[in-house]
């Protein structure tokens, strides 16, 4: 659309205008005629002015900045848009307020014995008060750009707050805050309005050059704006560079690639240990109540989004605590210890890897990494040539195994994992989760895994915890909840995609209808019960031996070289997944399934727990 190029062009037009028509000046100007003893005594009270008042606004601004952005409060809102009003305040008015605070009938006027107006000091206040506010904007949202996870990982790494501030989140908001200190130097160093009216003297180079131009005129005014022109110029020049993204002088990041093969286990000639966490904690609307005991170094936590997983890992970790909580690990009272003295070695959905560390740092960070054990892990899991990287030119696979490195390289009782995999694709899943089963039998730490996947549980732990809306649905041994899921909420969460019913015939066979008794394994069942069941779509076999009649009853089109085909066997129907080129139509057929992928509950039972 050409309107477009043509406003931002006339806007820019203008604003170019005054300084090509300055320029047209700069030969008629008297340049010996000018008061230079009186500008560089000005520009020197301007600039050691701007300077003092830079510095008190990042005194107070930086922290300030971070809890604006950290603690979305009503009342941090309220403090929020009070310091950004003297944005809206015209540099008079802003005078006027300081006078009535400073001035010297003010009781801080009195007691300073009008100290605070007319001086240095109130040349410096004023800029405070009219310049703070463009370094708080900007230090909020440099903080605000900071991921929070990235704290977190930190305080788990053995880093207090005031050390997580000052080793995570003010370097990576550095850039921002520095933009946000130039613009307000470049403000103070400028301001006319609020300086005039609380300290006319000395003066400051705007009063200089207001007095100047009462005196002289325009045309003595060229060389009094030369200090402003270039104060602006070299500040402006910083601020765009620093406000500008940098290009990523990283090597690309490389295809993700499995660990390395596992040593001998020693985590296998380890006896098993008890382990047993009780959690509760309430919320608005929300009540988590989770607790396990158990000998299994490997645990899964399985649940849909919302099911309060992540809070039970981040809970265990020390993250997020809300008063009241209760969490108890074996028999020590875990629910006011702060994360960074619990042992343990967490690693979240994002991995958690600090942009402005190389891998060889990240390693380092943890207040108490043995970099002996750190480097073993560095070294095990294939990383030895990555140590001057930074995350951006890591893959993801990398990322992964630089934040288990780093997390393994301290002592930990607990290896807490959040939804290790949901970044990955398919093929890259498969392959880092057979990594991460390697490392899992090199530690002994007991590791907690959070997941949505049921592929995940069943590939990475001996237990599994199912959660929904706070509460344990069920928990035991893999195969045990696997095969006897408690209800078909369980089992669709553990992956069944369709269920059906039926009345045991037999401890180990379930009559589903039509004459079709189904043959089942696990624990023995108790003849004429109600009950539940489910298979898998891929472990349904049409084969023409199958044992169990059946019938095709609809076909659905072939999609990424996989054709879902729906059979009723008894009264259930069920998807089956085949092959696109196997010739099957609707009809009769025989299928085989396998015992062992059958999963069975009690409908009684699951109706009785209602």
């Amino acid at each position: 659309m050409p309107v477009l190029p043509a406003l931002g062009g006339l806007l820019a037009l203008y604003l170019a205008a005054p300084f090509v028509a300055g320029l047209a000046h700069i030969g008629l100007a008297d340049w010996r005629g000018a008061d230079w003893p009186g500008l560089g005594q000005a520009t020197l009270v301007s600039v050691l002015s701007a300077t003092a008042a830079t510095l008190l606004i990042a005194l107070g601004g930086i922290p300030l900045g971070y809890l604006l952005a950290r603690r979305p409060a009503r009342a941090m809102r309220l403090l929020g848009f009070m310091v950004q009003l003297p944005l809206a305040l015209p540099p008079l008015s802003s005078g006027i307020l300081l006078l009535f605070l400073l001035g010297y009938a003010s009781p801080i006027g009195i007691l300073t014995h009008g100290a605070l107006t007319d001086s240095f000091a109130g040349i410096v206040l004023a800029e405070t008060f009219v310049a703070a506010p463009f370094l708080i904007i900007a230090a909020r949202s440099a903080f605000a750009e900071v991921d929070p996870v990235l704290e977190d990982v930190a305080r788990t790494l053995g880093h207090a707050p005031g050390s997580v501030f000052m080793r995570v989140s003010l370097p990576l908001a550095a850039r921002g805050i520095a933009a946000g200190l130039l613009l307000a130097w470049l403000r103070a160093f400028g301001e006319f309005g609020a300086t005039v009216m609380v300290a006319y003297h000395p003066y400051s180079l705007p009063v200089y050059t207001y007095v100047a131009f009462g005196g002289e005129g325009l045309p003595a005014m060229v060389p009094v704006l030369l200090p402003t022109l270039g104060a602006a110029l070299l500040i402006m020049f910083f601020a765009t560079r620093l406000t500008t993204p940098r290009r990523s002088r990283l090597r690309p990041a490389e295809a993700a690639s499995g660990m390395l093969p596992p040593v001998p286990s020693p985590a296998g000639d380890q006896p098993p240990k008890a382990f047993a966490f009780t959690l509760t904690r309430k919320l608005d609307g929300f009540s988590l109540d989770v607790s396990y005991q158990t000998t299994a170094r490997r645990i899964a936590i399985l649940g849909p989004s919302g099911s309060g997983k992540s809070l039970t890992l981040r809970a265990l970790a020390g993250l997020d605590a809300q008063a009241g909580d209760r969490l108890t690990i074996g028999d020590q009272d875990w629910a006011k210890a702060p994360a960074e003295a619990r042992r343990v070695a967490y690693v979240p959905q994002s991995y958690g890897l600090f942009p402005h560390l190389t891998a060889e740092k990240q390693l380092a960070f943890a207040r108490d990494a043995d970099m002996a054990v750190a480097r073993q892990w560095f070294e095990k899991l294939g990383l030895c040539e990555l140590e001057q990287r930074y995350p951006a030119a890591l893959s993801l696979g990398q990322q992964q195994r630089v934040a288990l490195a780093r997390a393994l390289g301290r002592p930990a009782d607990l290896l807490l994992l959040d939804e290790p995999f949901s970044a990955l694709d398919t093929p890259r899943r498969a392959e880092l989760r057979a990594a991460l089963r390697a490392l899992q039998a090199q530690i002994t730490a007991t590791s907690i895994l959070v997941t949505h996947d049921p592929a995940d549980a069943f590939a990475l732990a001996d237990d599994i915890i199912i959660v929904d809306q706070g509460q344990v649905l069920q928990a035991g041994p893999v195969n045990d909840v696997f095969l006897r899921p408690r209800s078909a909420l369980v089992a669709h969460l553990l992956g069944a995609e369709a269920t059906a019913k039926g009345i045991v015939a037999a401890p180990n066979a379930i009559d589903i209808g039509n004459d079709v008794t189904l043959p089942i394994s696990g624990p023995a069942l108790r003849p004429g019960d109600r009950i539940g069941w489910t298979i898998a779509a891929e472990r349904i076999r049409i084969v023409p031996s199958g044992e169990l009649p059946a019938e095709i009853i609809a076909i659905e089109p072939a999609q990424a070289g996989r054709r879902r085909v729906i059979i009723r066997v008894g009264h259930a129907e069920l998807p089956v997944v085949q092959a696109p080129d196997e010739g099957l139509c609707p009809g009769p057929i025989r299928v085989t399934l396998p015992p062992g992928a059958i999963q069975v509950w009690n409908e009684d039972e699951t109706m009785a727990l209602r």
